[in-house]
């Protein structure tokens, strides 16, 4: 008996069925069947499936004599079903990997439950993946398993069979199966959730749900959408048939109806034209036939209820043609604000750039608006402690206020204060650019501290990969670099490269990051309160890893197998995950004690001091590690793809900062075997440390201070020889 019985119908998706049965059949976990249920589909889905069972003996073929439709083809497979547990998934979807480990590990840490509820990303033909807007009622804090009781709010989960894995037993002995007809998941899911006497959650996409261009039966125009009103008839003689549970759950499965015939009845192109007044109707006759006392309806589908009450076709069109010029008056009432607003913001800041320029005034920035951080965060500080007479000011939008400093002025993006600000601070520092319509007036000093020792190429050299420059416009480009007084450099390579990159009149002030201050003066108390924070386990070795952004994909992943590097390693090692912004949540099975997402964390200082190792690929931050002195293992496994859309300066893997896989089976066998730490790998982080940390001594803040304000060139401007540069304490492990 195995413990899954994955369940996937197959009609006119031979396409999309390769991918689908691909994505059951390569998971880790093997204790499982598949049973693909051909639909007499006139297309090559039964012989798609018939190469499937001949080359792997776990799945089982089921070709039907007729169509059928999607519920009784499910009904067909549910006979074939010997597993523990039954999973739907559509044909044109499929699993993620590492799904079905962390569905059997959660199904046995929660007891078995009935039903186990998890979560699913639509993904779209161009590479977009768009996780649950509920994902929130799938967290699995609180006690497991429970009742629908418990957690009333999981009824507003798409009504869909896949995104659950029910008990075989739990099906048979309530006697469950799928109706005919189209929206056949509705009467199955809701009795489903209100019957099961243990549910559970696992707060994890596990199905990636395609949505296709075309092809989605719901998405047709037919009078099959009329279904709808015997599938919501079927729900409720389920609760005809329990008393005890129409008590409870009738008025809720009366709101779900009413939202969904209102919300079916206005989505364009579902129901035929000259049915619509009889689907208005139909709806006022289960609206009266069904209506339950009690049953509260929200404000925000009063009107909607009033409709499908009412349920005459003039009347809606009526109400509907005047929100829908309500909807438009108001689109255009607020285009003409935010104009008057845009203009009466630009009127004021010519009016401030008329005004003198404040002698004691900065004001900062980073990253396009967000939080306090980098190096113009802790040159911010610098400002503060080495030149108390100067006000600052930080830019941020409001979500990321919190991470200012209470003894910094808050701004937000666009506002009359922003302009004013940006007219009048004598010191404008970021490590991007300013709004492009910045005027650099004579007395404004423009530092520009960058935000990486560059391995990838920048700037005009960018102009030979179209790839990586996806439509740069380069004469703004250089508009910008124009406006730039000084540029902040770690090292000689950065310095050469940023004159190069960027050909403009700016001094390049060679003194190391001001972010990497904090890598210095850090002591070992302050590194054991930081792994406490994040919730490093003790004893534990913390490999931070961070991957950087891949050009030449559309659609962002992470490269390597999360679980299956943990599980390998053992419990010893615990993963600190900061994905770039642009790649899916690193999802997995492995308890959370083990595997800490910090993508989110402000600080990626704070993530470089709390961990023992460095795992990267192309990531810039390798260069500020390595000031730690600390291992840093390469994971170059796309090296020639990533250099060919990108560009580098030179080739990692001639003078990498410490041992290279080239695989993830190499990267494993680099920790396994203790080479991550070994001699070699130390001399190949000693060398890049001389090359590209040679002013990481603490004091780069204060030297950029003391040049920028006071004009002072500064004593410790000589290279700080590494060997006698002590870095913060590693932690002891």
């Amino acid at each position: 008996m195995p413990r899954f019985s994955v369940i996937v119908p197959a009609y006119k998706v031979q396409a999309y069925l390769h991918a689908c049965l691909a994505s059951v059949l390569e998971q880790e976990f093997t204790d499982l069947e598949v049973i693909a249920v051909d639909d007499c589909s006139p297309d090559a889905c039964g012989e798609i499936i018939d190469e499937f069972a001949a080359r792997d003996a776990r799945v089982r073929a089921v070709h039907l004599d007729e169509n059928v439709g999607l519920g009784r083809a499910r009904n067909a497979g549910l006979k074939h079903a010997t597993g523990d547990y039954v999973l739907f998934l559509d044909s044109d979807d499929t699993l993620t990997p590492g799904a079905l480990r962390a569905i059997a590990d959660r199904v046995k840490e929660t007891g078995s439950p009935d039903v186990l509820l998890f979560d699913y990303a639509r993904t779209f033909w161009d590479g977009r993946k768009v996780r649950n807007q509920f994902a929130h009622l799938l967290a699995q804090d609180g006690p497991a398993p429970f009742t629908l009781t418990d957690r009333p709010g999981l009824l507003k989960l798409l009504m869909v069979v896949w995104n659950k894995a029910y008990s075989r037993e739990f099906i048979e002995r309530e006697g469950f199966t799928f109706p005919p007809g189209y929206y056949e998941d509705t009467p199955w899911t809701y009795p489903v959730l209100m019957a099961a006497e243990s549910l559970a959650t696992l707060d994890r996409v596990c199905v990636h749900y395609r949505q296709r261009r075309g092809g989605n039966i719901l998405g047709t125009t037919s009078r099959r959408h009329f279904d709808i009103f015997d599938q919501y008839e079927r729900v409720f003689e389920f609760l005809d048939q329990h008393p005890d549970l129409d008590a409870q759950w009738r008025a809720a499965m009366f709101r779900r109806m009413v939202d969904h015939l209102s919300t079916l009845f206005t989505k364009r192109g579902r129901l035929p034209r000259r049915s619509r007044a009889e689907f208005l109707r139909r709806a006022r006759g289960h609206y009266g036939r069904y209506r339950t006392p009690g049953a509260r309806v929200s404000r925000r589908t009063r009107l909607r209820h009033a409709l499908v009450r009412l349920g005459t076709h003039r009347t809606y069109r009526a109400l509907w043609a005047a929100m829908a010029v309500g909807r438009r008056l108001s689109r255009t009432l607020a285009s003409v604000r935010r104009t008057l607003r845009a203009a009466a913001l630009q009127l004021h800041y010519r009016v401030q750039l008329r005004l003198p320029v404040r002698e004691n005034d900065a004001v900062f920035a980073s990253y396009w608006g967000r939080g306090h951080g980098c190096n113009p965060g802790a040159l911010e500080e610098a400002f503060r402690v080495h030149a108390p007479h100067v006000r600052t000011a930080w830019i941020a939008a409001p979500e990321h206020h919190h991470t200012i400093p209470a003894a910094t002025r808050r701004l937000t993006p666009g506002t009359a204060a922003y302009w004013t600000a940006l007219a009048r601070s004598k010191y404008l520092v970021n490590n991007v650019n300013f709004d492009r319509r910045l005027v650099k007036r004579p007395g404004q000093v423009f530092v520009q501290t960058q935000h990486g020792t560059p391995l990838k190429k920048m700037g005009i050299d960018l102009q030979d990969h179209p790839a990586a420059a996806r439509g740069t416009d380069f004469a703004q480009l250089l508009a910008n670099a124009d406006k730039w007084d000084y540029v902040l450099s770690a090292n000689r390579h950065s310095t050469l490269t940023w004159e190069r990159a960027y050909p403009a009149a700016f001094t390049t002030l060679e003194y190391g990051y001001p972010r990497n201050d904090r890598l210095r003066t850090a002591t070992s108390q302050d590194t054991a309160r930081l792994r406490d924070t994040l919730g490093i386990p003790r004893d534990s070795i913390a490999i931070l890893y961070a991957p950087t952004h891949r050009d030449y994909r559309i659609t962002q992943r992470l490269p390597l197998d999360l679980e299956r590097m943990l599980r390998t390693l053992g419990p010893r090692f615990t993963l600190l995950t900061r994905a770039h912004h642009s790649y899916d949540a690193p999802l997995t099975g492995v308890p959370a004690a083990r595997l800490i997402d910090v993508s989110g964390h402000p600080s990626v200082e704070t993530l470089c001091l709390a961990s023992d190792a460095l795992v990267s690929d192309y990531s810039s931050l390798m260069f500020d590690y390595a000031a730690l002195d600390r291992p840093i293992v390469i994971h170059a496994d796309d090296w020639e793809a990533y250099e060919a859309a990108r560009g580098t300066y030179f080739d990692l893997r001639s003078f990498p900062p410490g041992a290279v896989a080239r695989s993830e089976d190499e990267l494993i066998d680099i920790f396994a075997t203790g080479h991550w730490r070994g001699s070699r790998s130390a001399q190949l982080r000693a060398a890049f440390r001389e090359r590209f940390c040679p002013y990481e001594d603490g004091g780069a803040g204060e030297r950029v201070v003391r040049r920028v304000v006071f004009g002072e060139e500064p004593l410790g401007a000589a290279a700080v020889p590494h060997q006698s540069a002590e870095p913060a304490p590693a932690p002891r492990v």
